[in-house]
Protein backbone atom coordinates (compact mmCIF):
# COMPACT_ATOMS: atom_id res chain seq x y z
CA UNK A 1 0.00 0.00 0.00
CA UNK A 2 1.07 3.59 -0.60
CA UNK A 3 -0.25 7.15 -0.39
CA UNK A 4 -1.11 9.12 -3.50
CA UNK A 5 1.32 12.00 -4.26
CA UNK A 6 -1.72 14.32 -4.33
CA UNK A 7 -2.99 13.13 -0.95
CA UNK A 8 -4.60 15.92 1.09
CA UNK A 9 -5.84 16.22 4.63
CA UNK A 10 -9.61 15.60 4.77
CA UNK A 11 -11.83 18.42 5.98
CA UNK A 12 -15.49 18.85 6.82
CA UNK A 13 -17.77 21.87 6.43
CA UNK A 14 -20.80 22.10 8.68
CA UNK A 15 -23.76 24.44 8.99
CA UNK A 16 -26.80 24.29 11.23
CA UNK A 17 -29.91 26.30 11.98
CA UNK A 18 -32.22 25.90 14.95
CA UNK A 19 -35.44 27.65 15.94
CA UNK A 20 -37.14 27.08 19.31
CA UNK A 21 -40.43 28.40 20.64
CA UNK A 22 -42.36 27.91 23.88
CA UNK A 23 -45.78 26.79 22.66
CA UNK A 24 -47.25 26.33 26.17
CA UNK A 25 -46.08 26.61 29.74
CA UNK A 26 -42.78 24.68 30.03
CA UNK A 27 -43.46 23.06 26.63
CA UNK A 28 -40.92 23.83 23.91
CA UNK A 29 -40.99 23.10 20.18
CA UNK A 30 -37.66 22.94 18.35
CA UNK A 31 -37.03 22.73 14.61
CA UNK A 32 -33.44 22.32 13.40
CA UNK A 33 -31.49 21.60 10.23
CA UNK A 34 -27.95 20.23 9.88
CA UNK A 35 -25.75 20.21 6.77
CA UNK A 36 -22.38 18.46 6.64
CA UNK A 37 -20.05 18.26 3.64
CA UNK A 38 -16.81 16.27 3.63
CA UNK A 39 -14.02 16.73 1.09
CA UNK A 40 -10.77 14.82 0.35
CA UNK A 41 -11.93 11.81 2.37
CA UNK A 42 -9.72 8.73 2.26
CA UNK A 43 -10.41 5.87 -0.12
CA UNK A 44 -8.13 3.08 -1.37
CA UNK A 45 -7.81 1.95 -5.00
CA UNK A 46 -5.81 -0.84 -6.63
CA UNK A 47 -3.68 0.85 -9.31
CA UNK A 48 -1.84 -2.27 -10.51
CA UNK A 49 -4.57 -3.50 -12.84
CA UNK A 50 -4.90 -3.61 -16.64
CA UNK A 51 -7.73 -1.89 -18.49
CA UNK A 52 -10.96 -3.87 -18.05
CA UNK A 53 -13.05 -5.38 -20.82
CA UNK A 54 -16.77 -6.21 -20.85
CA UNK A 55 -17.62 -9.89 -20.66
CA UNK A 56 -20.95 -11.62 -20.19
CA UNK A 57 -21.91 -14.63 -18.07
CA UNK A 58 -25.21 -16.55 -17.91
CA UNK A 59 -27.34 -16.50 -14.77
CA UNK A 60 -28.49 -19.78 -13.21
CA UNK A 61 -30.51 -20.65 -10.15
CA UNK A 62 -28.84 -21.52 -6.86
CA UNK A 63 -28.34 -25.16 -7.86
CA UNK A 64 -26.52 -24.20 -11.06
CA UNK A 65 -28.79 -26.45 -13.13
CA UNK A 66 -31.55 -24.16 -14.42
CA UNK A 67 -30.67 -21.26 -16.74
CA UNK A 68 -32.80 -18.23 -15.80
CA UNK A 69 -32.76 -16.71 -19.28
CA UNK A 70 -30.59 -13.68 -18.50
CA UNK A 71 -26.95 -12.62 -18.58
CA UNK A 72 -24.84 -10.30 -16.45
CA UNK A 73 -22.13 -8.11 -17.95
CA UNK A 74 -19.11 -7.30 -15.82
CA UNK A 75 -16.00 -5.16 -16.35
CA UNK A 76 -13.39 -7.89 -16.09
CA UNK A 77 -9.66 -7.33 -15.59
CA UNK A 78 -8.86 -10.66 -17.22
CA UNK A 79 -9.93 -11.49 -20.80
CA UNK A 80 -11.08 -14.96 -21.70
CA UNK A 81 -8.49 -17.44 -22.96
CA UNK A 82 -9.77 -18.50 -26.38
CA UNK A 83 -6.94 -20.83 -27.45
CA UNK A 84 -6.11 -24.27 -26.11
CA UNK A 85 -3.21 -24.29 -23.63
CA UNK A 86 -2.06 -26.46 -20.75
CA UNK A 87 -3.86 -24.16 -18.36
CA UNK A 88 -6.93 -24.02 -20.61
CA UNK A 89 -7.46 -27.37 -22.32
CA UNK A 90 -11.12 -26.59 -23.15
CA UNK A 91 -11.49 -22.89 -24.08
CA UNK A 92 -12.89 -20.45 -23.38
CA UNK A 93 -11.45 -20.07 -19.87
CA UNK A 94 -11.49 -17.21 -17.39
CA UNK A 95 -7.83 -16.37 -17.00
CA UNK A 96 -5.96 -14.76 -14.14
CA UNK A 97 -5.32 -11.03 -14.02
CA UNK A 98 -2.22 -9.86 -15.92
CA UNK A 99 -0.97 -6.93 -13.89
CA UNK A 100 1.11 -4.11 -15.46
CA UNK A 101 3.78 -4.71 -12.81
CA UNK A 102 3.70 -8.49 -12.94
CA UNK A 103 6.28 -9.04 -10.20
CA UNK A 104 3.90 -7.91 -7.45
CA UNK A 105 0.20 -8.15 -6.72
CA UNK A 106 -2.26 -5.43 -5.76
CA UNK A 107 -0.97 -1.90 -5.10
CA UNK A 108 -3.54 -0.19 -2.92
CA UNK A 109 -3.08 3.57 -3.07
CA UNK A 110 -4.79 5.73 -0.46
CA UNK A 111 -6.31 8.74 -2.21
CA UNK A 112 -8.17 11.87 -1.15
CA UNK A 113 -10.90 10.89 -3.58
CA UNK A 114 -14.11 10.56 -1.59
CA UNK A 115 -16.67 13.21 -0.67
CA UNK A 116 -19.77 13.10 1.49
CA UNK A 117 -22.86 15.19 2.09
CA UNK A 118 -25.52 14.95 4.79
CA UNK A 119 -28.84 16.77 5.15
CA UNK A 120 -30.86 16.31 8.32
CA UNK A 121 -34.00 17.97 9.67
CA UNK A 122 -35.27 17.40 13.22
CA UNK A 123 -38.52 18.34 14.91
CA UNK A 124 -38.70 17.84 18.67
CA UNK A 125 -41.15 18.64 21.46
CA UNK A 126 -39.86 18.90 25.02
CA UNK A 127 -41.69 19.33 28.32
CA UNK A 128 -39.52 20.40 31.19
CA UNK A 129 -40.03 18.67 34.54
CA UNK A 130 -43.47 19.79 35.72
CA UNK A 131 -45.42 18.07 38.49
CA UNK A 132 -43.08 15.11 38.24
CA UNK A 133 -43.32 14.60 34.47
CA UNK A 134 -40.67 15.19 31.81
CA UNK A 135 -40.69 14.05 28.20
CA UNK A 136 -39.02 14.72 24.89
CA UNK A 137 -40.17 13.44 21.49
CA UNK A 138 -38.07 13.91 18.37
CA UNK A 139 -38.28 12.95 14.70
CA UNK A 140 -35.35 13.19 12.29
CA UNK A 141 -35.34 12.91 8.51
CA UNK A 142 -31.84 12.51 7.14
CA UNK A 143 -30.02 11.72 3.92
CA UNK A 144 -26.34 10.79 3.66
CA UNK A 145 -24.48 10.24 0.37
CA UNK A 146 -20.78 9.57 -0.16
CA UNK A 147 -18.24 8.01 -2.53
CA UNK A 148 -17.51 4.96 -0.43
CA UNK A 149 -14.85 6.22 1.92
CA UNK A 150 -12.83 3.35 3.38
CA UNK A 151 -12.76 2.42 7.04
CA UNK A 152 -8.98 1.87 6.64
CA UNK A 153 -9.03 -1.56 8.20
CA UNK A 154 -5.45 -2.85 8.41
CA UNK A 155 -4.63 -5.48 5.82
CA UNK A 156 -7.94 -5.26 3.97
CA UNK A 157 -7.91 -4.76 0.17
CA UNK A 158 -9.52 -1.81 -1.57
CA UNK A 159 -13.30 -1.87 -1.93
CA UNK A 160 -13.58 0.10 -5.19
CA UNK A 161 -15.11 -2.29 -7.71
CA UNK A 162 -13.55 -0.84 -10.88
CA UNK A 163 -10.28 1.10 -10.52
CA UNK A 164 -10.72 2.58 -14.02
CA UNK A 165 -14.22 3.85 -13.23
CA UNK A 166 -13.96 4.46 -9.51
CA UNK A 167 -17.28 6.27 -9.08
CA UNK A 168 -18.83 4.68 -6.00
CA UNK A 169 -21.23 7.52 -5.24
CA UNK A 170 -24.35 6.19 -3.55
CA UNK A 171 -26.11 6.10 -0.22
CA UNK A 172 -23.68 6.21 2.67
CA UNK A 173 -23.34 3.17 4.90
CA UNK A 174 -24.50 5.36 7.81
CA UNK A 175 -27.57 6.66 5.95
CA UNK A 176 -30.82 6.26 7.86
CA UNK A 177 -33.75 8.07 6.34
CA UNK A 178 -36.03 8.27 9.37
CA UNK A 179 -35.49 8.09 13.11
CA UNK A 180 -37.94 8.67 15.96
CA UNK A 181 -37.01 8.83 19.64
CA UNK A 182 -39.20 9.42 22.71
CA UNK A 183 -37.79 9.74 26.23
CA UNK A 184 -39.78 10.33 29.40
CA UNK A 185 -39.47 10.39 33.18
CA UNK A 186 -42.31 10.30 35.72
CA UNK A 187 -41.63 10.87 39.42
CA UNK A 188 -45.03 11.18 41.15
CA UNK A 189 -45.65 12.86 44.48
CA UNK A 190 -49.11 11.49 45.11
CA UNK A 191 -49.47 11.96 48.84
CA UNK A 192 -48.47 14.68 51.30
CA UNK A 193 -47.37 14.57 54.89
CA UNK A 194 -50.92 14.05 56.14
CA UNK A 195 -50.94 10.53 54.59
CA UNK A 196 -47.78 9.07 56.05
CA UNK A 197 -48.51 5.43 55.26
CA UNK A 198 -49.61 6.05 51.66
CA UNK A 199 -46.73 8.49 51.17
CA UNK A 200 -44.22 5.90 52.32
CA UNK A 201 -45.76 3.29 50.01
CA UNK A 202 -46.36 5.23 46.79
CA UNK A 203 -43.98 8.21 46.82
CA UNK A 204 -40.28 8.16 45.89
CA UNK A 205 -40.85 5.99 42.83
CA UNK A 206 -39.34 6.97 39.49
CA UNK A 207 -40.33 5.56 36.12
CA UNK A 208 -38.48 6.37 32.92
CA UNK A 209 -38.18 5.00 29.43
CA UNK A 210 -36.75 5.49 25.95
CA UNK A 211 -38.40 4.28 22.75
CA UNK A 212 -36.57 4.29 19.41
CA UNK A 213 -37.58 3.60 15.84
CA UNK A 214 -35.19 3.68 12.88
CA UNK A 215 -35.87 2.94 9.23
CA UNK A 216 -33.75 0.40 7.38
CA UNK A 217 -30.09 1.00 6.59
CA UNK A 218 -28.48 0.61 3.13
CA UNK A 219 -27.29 -2.84 2.08
CA UNK A 220 -24.90 -3.82 -0.71
CA UNK A 221 -25.57 -6.88 -2.88
CA UNK A 222 -22.34 -8.85 -2.73
CA UNK A 223 -21.05 -11.49 -5.12
CA UNK A 224 -19.36 -14.48 -3.53
CA UNK A 225 -16.27 -15.02 -5.65
CA UNK A 226 -14.17 -12.83 -7.93
CA UNK A 227 -16.45 -11.91 -10.82
CA UNK A 228 -14.31 -9.01 -12.08
CA UNK A 229 -11.15 -11.16 -11.88
CA UNK A 230 -9.02 -8.56 -10.09
CA UNK A 231 -7.77 -10.96 -7.44
CA UNK A 232 -9.96 -9.27 -4.79
CA UNK A 233 -13.00 -11.19 -3.55
CA UNK A 234 -14.23 -8.36 -1.33
CA UNK A 235 -15.26 -5.74 -3.92
CA UNK A 236 -17.63 -7.61 -6.25
CA UNK A 237 -21.30 -6.54 -6.36
CA UNK A 238 -24.33 -7.68 -8.30
CA UNK A 239 -23.96 -6.27 -11.84
CA UNK A 240 -26.27 -3.38 -12.58
CA UNK A 241 -26.58 -2.26 -8.95
CA UNK A 242 -24.63 0.45 -7.18
CA UNK A 243 -23.12 0.25 -3.73
CA UNK A 244 -25.77 0.19 -0.98
CA UNK A 245 -28.59 -0.15 -3.50
CA UNK A 246 -30.95 -2.04 -1.16
CA UNK A 247 -32.56 -1.26 2.20
CA UNK A 248 -32.37 -3.57 5.19
CA UNK A 249 -34.88 -4.21 8.01
CA UNK A 250 -36.04 -1.41 10.28
CA UNK A 251 -35.32 -1.26 14.01
CA UNK A 252 -37.60 -0.56 16.97
CA UNK A 253 -37.01 -0.96 20.68
CA UNK A 254 -38.29 0.30 24.03
CA UNK A 255 -36.28 0.46 27.26
CA UNK A 256 -37.85 0.87 30.71
CA UNK A 257 -36.49 1.68 34.14
CA UNK A 258 -38.27 1.52 37.52
CA UNK A 259 -36.52 2.69 40.69
CA UNK A 260 -37.43 3.37 44.31
CA UNK A 261 -35.45 5.43 46.81
CA UNK A 262 -35.45 4.77 50.58
CA UNK A 263 -34.03 7.21 53.12
CA UNK A 264 -32.10 5.24 55.72
CA UNK A 265 -30.68 8.14 57.72
CA UNK A 266 -30.46 11.89 57.35
CA UNK A 267 -27.47 11.47 55.01
CA UNK A 268 -27.85 7.93 53.69
CA UNK A 269 -30.23 6.80 50.91
CA UNK A 270 -30.75 3.44 49.23
CA UNK A 271 -32.01 3.06 45.65
CA UNK A 272 -33.39 -0.17 44.19
CA UNK A 273 -33.49 -0.28 40.39
CA UNK A 274 -34.86 -2.60 37.71
CA UNK A 275 -34.19 -2.04 34.00
CA UNK A 276 -35.48 -3.77 30.89
CA UNK A 277 -33.87 -3.30 27.49
CA UNK A 278 -36.05 -4.11 24.47
CA UNK A 279 -38.85 -4.70 26.96
CA UNK A 280 -41.29 -5.83 24.23
CA UNK A 281 -38.71 -8.36 23.02
CA UNK A 282 -39.09 -7.27 19.40
CA UNK A 283 -37.12 -9.38 16.96
CA UNK A 284 -34.98 -6.70 15.32
CA UNK A 285 -33.54 -8.58 12.37
CA UNK A 286 -30.48 -7.53 10.42
CA UNK A 287 -28.40 -8.73 7.49
CA UNK A 288 -24.64 -9.25 7.57
CA UNK A 289 -22.60 -6.43 9.05
CA UNK A 290 -19.09 -5.63 7.79
CA UNK A 291 -16.49 -2.95 8.47
CA UNK A 292 -18.13 -0.81 5.76
CA UNK A 293 -21.74 -1.25 6.80
CA UNK A 294 -24.24 -3.93 5.85
CA UNK A 295 -23.95 -6.36 2.97
CA UNK A 296 -25.74 -9.50 1.82
CA UNK A 297 -24.76 -12.14 -0.71
CA UNK A 298 -26.96 -11.89 -3.81
CA UNK A 299 -25.15 -14.34 -6.08
CA UNK A 300 -22.18 -16.65 -6.40
CA UNK A 301 -19.63 -16.48 -9.22
CA UNK A 302 -18.65 -20.02 -10.11
CA UNK A 303 -15.81 -20.91 -12.48
CA UNK A 304 -17.57 -23.83 -14.02
CA UNK A 305 -18.24 -24.33 -17.72
CA UNK A 306 -21.77 -23.58 -18.88
CA UNK A 307 -23.35 -24.09 -22.28
CA UNK A 308 -26.29 -21.89 -23.22
CA UNK A 309 -27.77 -22.03 -26.74
CA UNK A 310 -24.68 -23.85 -27.99
CA UNK A 311 -22.41 -21.09 -26.64
CA UNK A 312 -19.70 -22.01 -24.14
CA UNK A 313 -19.04 -19.82 -21.10
CA UNK A 314 -16.11 -20.32 -18.70
CA UNK A 315 -18.14 -19.35 -15.64
CA UNK A 316 -21.63 -18.52 -14.45
CA UNK A 317 -23.58 -16.55 -11.88
CA UNK A 318 -25.85 -18.39 -9.47
CA UNK A 319 -28.53 -16.32 -7.79
CA UNK A 320 -28.95 -17.06 -4.09
CA UNK A 321 -32.42 -17.65 -2.68
CA UNK A 322 -31.46 -16.11 0.66
CA UNK A 323 -30.66 -12.64 -0.64
CA UNK A 324 -31.90 -9.93 1.77
CA UNK A 325 -33.11 -12.60 4.16
CA UNK A 326 -31.98 -11.52 7.66
CA UNK A 327 -29.31 -13.79 9.10
CA UNK A 328 -28.82 -12.12 12.47
CA UNK A 329 -30.66 -9.96 14.97
CA UNK A 330 -29.97 -7.37 17.61
CA UNK A 331 -30.19 -8.15 21.32
CA UNK A 332 -33.40 -9.68 22.72
CA UNK A 333 -35.05 -8.52 25.93
CA UNK A 334 -32.52 -8.07 28.72
CA UNK A 335 -33.24 -7.46 32.41
CA UNK A 336 -30.89 -5.76 34.85
CA UNK A 337 -31.21 -5.16 38.59
CA UNK A 338 -29.10 -2.85 40.72
CA UNK A 339 -28.72 -1.47 44.24
CA UNK A 340 -27.11 1.92 44.84
CA UNK A 341 -26.21 3.51 48.13
CA UNK A 342 -26.05 7.33 48.32
CA UNK A 343 -24.29 9.27 51.03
Amino acid sequence: AAFSPTFQTPFVQQASLSVEKEVAERLHLNVSYLYTHGEHLIRARDVNLPSPIRVSYPVFDESGEDFLGSYYDVASFSPWIMTKTLDCPFPPCAGDVQRPISQIGAINVFESAATSVYHGATVSLQRKMTRGLYFRVGYTWGQAIDDGQDALVAGRPATVQNSYSPSERSWSSVDQRQRWVAAWTYQPRLFGREHLALRALFNNWKLSGVSTYGSGRPVSARIVGDANRDGNTGNDRLPGYSRNAFTGPNYMTADLRVSRTFRLTEYLKLELMAEAFNVLNRDNKRVNSSDDGFDNSAATFVQQDAVVNATHFPAQYRLLNGFMRPTDSYAPRQLQFAIRLFY
